[in-house]
Parts: structure tokens; sequence; C-alpha cells
């Protein structure tokens, strides 16, 4: 029923090929060689005139510029071996570095070093402190080792590496399976705002979905609502016009690009904004896989079925979300504001709790918490673990985490694409199938389409809805969220989801596994590289 359209994906392939993101991947190209060739050549040069003028002199100092250049490229090699990181991350890079001499030590000082500045530090140290009153725990260790048993230990676990992470109860929890759910129940909630309405999206873009919500927040502007909209430079990149957030501001909505794409060598444009928050009134708040452009409603078919997900929160566990949403705000807007406003909570009939989480390149998070997440779950279950994931581009942890867990009895299922949004990352997403099938777990194919869904699911006991992908750019260098659900309403709606899209997909085998071998093995070179970007 939902085969690839040709039409729609010739039509994304060109607006793409002239759009800002092609130009914008050039220039990054075009700067980096630039600098190197300006420094390079400034020595040759340097080295020539010296040597013709100087021939004794020119000999000792082409020596000593050679032997700094090997001790640079030394120095750089140990601080990688040494640095604090990913394990997979430093072989790489110690090859890269080797090999390209002072090109490798450029880019790792470029893509490596993905920490924020010291004025973010500082700012995120001024939200910290602000938002402190607002993270104090809400249930004792106590009673939710009462009430959850040994998955108190992975809220505990959240909680003490992002002290926002606090758990609430008195939240109603809506599970919607689709993008056609979750399109006319988001216009309704709109419509029934009156205070505030915040979103922050990795992706808008202007069709149906996108216009629909636009056409409601101008209004909801226009009648004095504080309406305030964020989203990615980069992801958003040929899909709106780079000075579109001049447009929303136009029509009354406070609007910030975030990382904006400037011409300059920089490691910013390497963190990106992969959240999708939506809050209203402090209330109601949404997160999921969906962003909001016309695929993710399946008013166009680039990639077959577009399956995705989306959570509504609508109580207490709503703070988490908007807490996460003015967080981002105040340290891209530059100004820091009372939350009080914002963060008063409301109280929804609810069963069960819920614990919002974000996560990202920030000096309060000491760890990879959104990798860390998942690995707990995987480690704490007893009977099944399903999830669904577009990309399977994994670290030894994370796959060990899998194989241990199928190993000791649990029911490990992975849900992965059939049909790609992108070729590498798919050719590396297959190139996890052998490992893991070997394991014990069980992977599956969405064959409809395209799964973008982010969802975990346990012993029918713990789920997690959210942003994050299982690969390098969700765990190491994005800003994601997501919220873990403990014996909620939901639950049920969202095994259901998993029962249904398994009978939609086509189980992996070894052979299966074996097939393309040329593609294979291209992949397996590129998955020594995967990490570093």
């Amino acid at each position: 029923m939902y085969g690839v359209y040709k039409g729609d994906k010739l039509k994304k392939f060109f607006k793409k090929l002239f759009s800002r993101f092609p130009l914008v991947a050039l220039t990054i190209i075009m700067l980096i060689l630039l600098f190197f060739a300006v420094i390079v050549g400034a020595i040759i040069i340097a080295e020539a005139l010296i040597s013709e003028h100087f021939p004794t002199v020119g000999q000792y100092i082409v020596a000593a510029l050679s032997a700094l250049d090997w001790l640079i490229v030394a120095c750089t090699v140990l601080h990688a071996a040494n640095r604090d990181m990913v394990p997979e991350t430093k072989i790489p890079w110690i090859l890269s570095i080797s090999v390209l001499n002072l090109l490798g030590v450029f880019i790792y000082a470029l893509f490596s070093s993905h920490r924020p500045t010291r004025r973010e530090r500082k700012q995120y140290k001024l939200l910290y402190e602000q938002s402190k009153p607002y993270t104090e725990r809400k249930f004792s260790k106590e009673t939710l080792r009462a009430e959850l048993g040994h998955w108190a230990d992975v809220s505990e676990s959240l909680y003490v590496s992002e002290p926002a992470a606090v758990v609430r109860g008195g939240t109603k929890t809506e599970y919607f399976s689709s993008g056609e759910a979750f399109f006319p129940r988001v216009i309704e909630d709109l419509e029934r705002a009156e205070k505030f309405i915040f979103l922050e999206y990795f992706i808008i873009e202007e069709g149906k979905f996108w216009n629909s919500i636009l056409s409601v927040l101008e209004r909801k502007a226009q009648e004095g609502l504080d309406v305030r909209v964020m989203y990615d430079d980069i992801g958003s990149m040929g899909k709106v016009r780079a000075g579109y957030y001049k447009q929303l501001r136009k029509a009354g909505i406070r609007c910030i690009k975030f990382n904006p794409f400037v011409p300059v060598v920089t490691t910013v444009h390497n963190n990106r904004d992969h959240r999708k928050i939506l809050v209203i009134d402090g209330k109601i708040g949404y997160t999921g896989g969906l962003n909001l452009a016309d695929e993710y409603i399946n008013e166009t078919h680039p990639f077959g079925y577009w399956k995705d997900v989306a959570l509504r929160l609508e109580g207490e566990g709503v703070t988490g979300l908007t807490r996460m949403f003015l967080g981002i705000w105040q340290l891209k807007s530059k100004q820091m504001e009372d939350l009080a406003p914002f963060l008063t909570e409301s109280h929804a009939e609810g069963e069960g709790y819920v614990q919002p989480y974000g996560s990202g390149p920030v000096p309060l998070f000491e760890r990879h918490l959104a990798e860390d997440v998942y690995v707990n779950i995987l480690n704490a279950a007893h009977d099944y673990v399903y999830i669904m994931t577009p990309y399977l581009i994994i670290d030894y942890r994370m796959k060990e985490a899998l194989i241990l867990a199928a190993k000791r009895g649990v029911d490990v299922r992975l849900i992965t694409p059939h049909i790609p949004d992108k070729k590498l990352a798919f050719g590396l997403t297959r190139s996890n199938y052998m490992a893991l099938i070997k394991g014990g777990v069980k992977v599956y194919e969405f064959t409809p389409g395209f799964v973008h869904a982010k969802v975990f699911l346990s012993d029918d006991r713990t789920a997690v809805v959210g942003t994050v992908n299982l690969d390098y750019r969700s765990f190491l260098y994005h800003y994601e969220d997501g919220v873990v659900m403990y014996q909620t309403e939901c639950l049920k709606d969202i095994a259901a989801d998993f029962e249904e899209t398994f009978s939609r997909s086509a189980l992996q085998t070894e052979e299966d596994a074996k097939k393309s071998v040329v593609w294979r093995g291209l992949c397996e070179i590129a998955k020594i590289f995967a990490p570093l970007f």
C-alpha cells in the first residue's frame, strides 16, 4: 500500500540539492582545507626562503619545524589515547592523526572537542542553581522501591546523573502509534491554550502539518499568549529558508534558530538540538520521534510508510519538559528569566510514575546519560525488552548489554527500517545484525517502510519514549530528551503497538545478515570511523 513514491523522492532530492545543505557541507570542507593549506603553505614558503638566504641556519630550522610537526602529532595522539571518551573513538582518532599528520590534528581539534564555551558553562551553572527548587525529590527512595521494585534502581541512577530528572506522579499518559493519530490531537490541544505555547523541534518544514500548527500559533500570539518556537538550523536546512525565523517573529512568535550555521570553523556545528518538545500552559506536553514535516504524518511517502510515535503527558510530569525547554531557550537567548510562572505544577489523575529527562553535551552531565538509560533497562529486565530505532550504530557497551540480556533469557527484540532514509546509516545498521543475531537478539525489519520511532518497552512495567536513537550522535553529540514511564496506563498501548509492528516486520536471519558481501565490507570499514562524526 505504501511504496516509495518516486515523485516524492525525486522532489526531495532536488530540493536538498539546491538548498543550503550542500552549500554548508561544501563550505565546511573548503574552510578546513583552506585553513590547513594556509598553515602548511606558510611553513613551506618560510622554509624555502630561509633555506635560500641562510642555508646552514635553514637546515636547522627545517629540522626543528619537522621535529615540532611530529611532536604536535605525538602529543595529540597521547591526548586522544588518554582522553575520557568512548573507547571506540580512540583508535580511529589515533589512526586519523597518525596518517593525516597536521591535517588529522586539525580535524581532531575540530570534531573531537564537543565542550561548551566558558560562557555557556557559567550559564549552565546559573540555570542549574535557578532550577534547583524544581528538582527536589517528590518521592523518597524507599517509596519508589516499594512501588517499583528493582526498577527503582533505574530511576535512581537517572536522577543521580541528572538531578532535574525528577520522578513525578499525578500524570496522565497517552501514546500515539502514528503521526496521523498525533496530528488532530495536538491541534485540538493547541486551540485550547490560554497562557503559553513552547515548541522545540529538530525539523520544521512548510507543508500541511507545520502550516496547520503555525496558523494556530499565529492566532494565539495575536491573542496575547507567549508563543515560542525553537528549531535546529541544520536539521531544518532545506526545509525552510535561512531567514524563516524572522517571518515567525513578524507574526508575534518569539523564535530562536538553534546554533545557526555561519561559515567559520567551529565545533558548535556538531552539536544539534534533536529534541521534540511541545508544552501548552505547563499542563500538557508532548515528545517522541515526530518532527513537524509532512512525511511524519504520511502526507508524503519518500520512504514508504513512515512509522513514528508520540507521547502526550498531562499533569505534573509536564514540568520536566517545560524546564528542559526553558533551559535551552535561556542558554541560546542569553537572557535569564523567572521560571516560576511557567513551572507551576498541575495535577491529573494517572497511573504510575513518569521521569522526563534531557541529555546533551553539557558539563553537568558527567556520563553519556541517554545511553545509560537504555543500558540500565536492559540490565534490569527479567522477561523482555522490545525496541524500535531508526538507526543501530552502537558501541561495544550497548552491543554487549543487548547480547548479555538475551543470553540470560530475556526476550530482546529490535525493530529497524526496511526502507532506509540514509543508505550509509542503513548499511552501518545492518552491519551489526550478525553479532546480535548470533548473541540471541531477534532483529526485525519493518517491511512497509521506515521506522523513525525511538521506543523501549520492558516487562510490561517500564517504557521510554523520546528522541534518542541507538547511535553515536544521539549518545554523544546531540541534545536529546525522553520520558521514562513506570507502570503507567499507556504501557498496554505501547505493547499492542509493538505486537502490531512485529506482525508487519520480517525477522532477520544469519543468511540475511550475510547478503551483499562487498557493501557489508565497506560498511565494516566505515563503522570504524562512525563514532567520530
